[in-house]
């Protein structure tokens, strides 16, 4: 039997043949994070690896710094709700109303995650700023999965194949935003990739959710899409 990823019409934005595995990836990711919460709990100071990036990309100058500066502009409220904006306003005109939500508490909820986290961590950089995990590589990853989950639902992909393209565009979106943070002396690398776990956490969960109470309401209203 076919797996669509479709209920009336409708396109799921988490697609049903990668959904199982993208749950479990985020379920890795959570725990993931938890662990190096734990693990960086009060830290001060960066570990050896930590510092050894640092040092390496702090030797970069201009015109380094100002793509760091622009990079870290779209993790910035503005920037940030610019992204945010443009991605509701596209999805909206192609009709999918599920993924336009999606892009609004995706990651609007993993930002929140690592509001939370900072202060029960506790780790700081530069004399006392709470670091962990990085909101600026939270949000990058989220709006690289928003978006590449939006390419692949409704398409057949095999449930490996959709995940690799799913991580295809989260890891390069973290990976540039986490080079601009650590260029620009705002967190560890670690913080940047305890950002990058709490986005796939959340992301595909938030996903999950939305199509379920999407479903049930395109149950009960008798087929109307939703």
């Amino acid at each position: 039997m076919r797996v669509h990823s479709e209920v009336n019409g409708v396109v799921r934005v988490l697609p049903a043949r990668s959904g199982p595995l993208l749950g479990v990836t985020s379920v890795l990711a959570a725990i993931t994070l938890v662990v190096l919460g734990f693990a960086y709990a009060g830290r001060s100071v960066g570990s050896a690896v930590d510092l050894g990036i640092r040092a390496d990309l702090r030797q970069l100058q201009s015109p380094w710094r100002q793509i760091a500066l622009v990079v870290d502009w779209t993790g910035e409220p503005v920037g940030a709700a610019l992204l945010l904006a443009t991605f509701v306003l596209v999805f909206l005109r192609i009709g999918n109303r599920r993924a336009a939500l999606l892009t609004i508490v995706g990651p609007g909820v993993a930002v929140a995650v690592t509001m939370v986290m900072k202060p029960l961590v506790g780790s700081t950089i530069n004399d006392g700023f709470l670091s962990f995990p990085s909101g600026h590589t939270a949000t990058a990853t989220s709006f690289a999965l928003v978006a590449m989950l939006v390419v692949i639902g409704g398409r057949q992909f095999g449930a490996v194949t959709g995940l690799l393209l799913v991580i295809a565009m989260a890891v390069p979106a973290a990976a540039v935003m986490a080079w601009a943070q650590v260029l620009l002396n705002a967190h560890y690398p670690t913080d940047t990739f305890g950002g990058f776990c709490a986005a796939v956490a959340v992301v595909p969960a938030v996903a999950w959710t939305i199509d379920l109470v999407a479903d049930r309401q395109v149950t009960r209203t008798g087929g109307t899409p939703a």
